[in-house]
């Protein structure tokens, strides 16, 4: 604890030295460094009032700890250690909230997300779930007051999707959504079933933070653009003028097509968005080993190929393999209430964080 206090007062420095800072009127007229500024003050903010408040709380429990010794009035004494015990349990939990605060932060939570969902096994059922997992997504991000903007999509004749892909914009999209990359597997009696057999299908969901030029650069060397005209499902409405946009980055052989947009110059903006995220999402999938070996987890490297979840339609039931959560909720889930699976994720996260932290094989940033 006193390394971790020591942490603690090199924050509450630094957090006083930035509302300094921000008040200069040099730094107030130099609008990118006032940003930069504001986002790392805006990131110290609520581990400085918890750390405050701890300061707080362990000179209460210092002074109540002192009454108890010196008094001699049993009444006194009473309410001395009924306040002890409730200033202790603050403390703990003001301890526990403090060691999550300042576990390593994965530099992409803030960040808005590319989803791809896509249809795997199990033919026009499995479209037909993924266009269900995409509306069950879309509702959770209306619930969180993000954003949504369907960017590419294949769909198919019995109303689902062979893929789709879709931009969310908000306030950290990436640190809930990111435990959603893997296998999703439905159970269920499709609707072309004559017999009334259950089917098991699949869908695989991608889940990649968008990213910009800034974070990473793409030598345009290695991208290769071809236009074509754009046409609707069928072959339908064909388009007169080449709006439609494909690139190819040579190195990996990702390949990006985007024809949704009205001008060939919306198509190449979104095309490159996607490609970025792709190209890096590649690039750190080949990482993935000597990420893993590194940092052991529980729910799993995000591998598409990994079966995390089930939908079992039967028995109104939901199973995170990861984590061993079963939910009987289903018909509530796949309207958008995800935050019970969602919260139990990232809480299981931050516990195995924590058992690393305390057995050495991690470190506080």
């Amino acid at each position: 604890m006193d390394k971790m206090f020591e942490q603690l007062d090199s924050l509450l420095d630094r957090y006083a030295e930035l509302q300094e800072l921000m008040s200069d009127p040099e730094v107030i007229n130099e609008t990118s460094r006032y940003m930069e500024l504001s986002k790392e003050e805006a990131g110290l903010r609520e581990i400085v009032n918890q750390y405050t408040r701890l300061k707080t709380v362990l000179n209460d429990i210092a002074e109540s700890e002192e009454l108890l010794r010196e008094s001699n009035d049993p009444e006194m004494e009473e309410l001395a250690k009924a306040d002890l015990s409730e200033l202790q349990d603050e403390k703990d939990q003001l301890e526990q909230d403090i060691k999550i605060l300042m576990l390593p932060k994965d530099p992409n939570d803030e960040k808005n997300i590319i989803m791809e969902i896509r249809g795997a096994a199990g033919g026009d059922e499995a479209s037909l779930f993924a266009g269900d997992l995409l509306n069950m997504y879309q509702r959770y991000a209306e619930s969180q007051n993000w954003q949504t903007e369907i960017i590419d999509e294949t769909a198919t004749e019995v109303g689902g999707f062979k893929e789709v892909a879709m931009m969310i914009t908000g306030k950290n999209v990436y640190s809930k959504l990111k435990y959603e990359n893997g296998a999703h597997r439905v159970q269920r009696i499709p609707k072309t079933e004559s017999q009334g057999r259950v089917h098991t299908s699949t869908a695989t969901v991608a889940v990649m933070p968008e990213y910009d030029g800034v974070d990473v650069q793409l030598d345009p060397k290695d991208i290769r653009t071809d236009v074509y005209r754009a046409s609707g499902a069928g072959g339908q409405h064909i388009n007169k003028t080449s709006s439609a946009v494909r690139m190819t980055h040579i190195p990996t052989g990702i390949v990006v097509a985007m024809q949704d947009q009205r001008s060939q110059q919306q198509n190449r903006v979104k095309a490159m968005q996607i490609l970025q995220s792709r190209v890096y999402d590649f690039y750190e999938s080949q990482n993935q080993s000597e990420y893993d070996s590194s940092r052991k987890s529980a729910i799993g490297s995000g591998d598409r190929s990994e079966r995390i979840r089930t939908y079992n339609y039967p028995q109104n039931r939901v199973t995170d393999h990861r984590i061993g959560l079963t939910l009987n909720k289903l018909d509530r889930i796949m309207n958008g209430e995800l935050d019970d699976v969602i919260d139990a994720l990232i809480l299981y996260d931050q516990t195995e964080k924590l058992e690393q932290l305390q057995d050495g094989t991690a470190h506080l940033s």
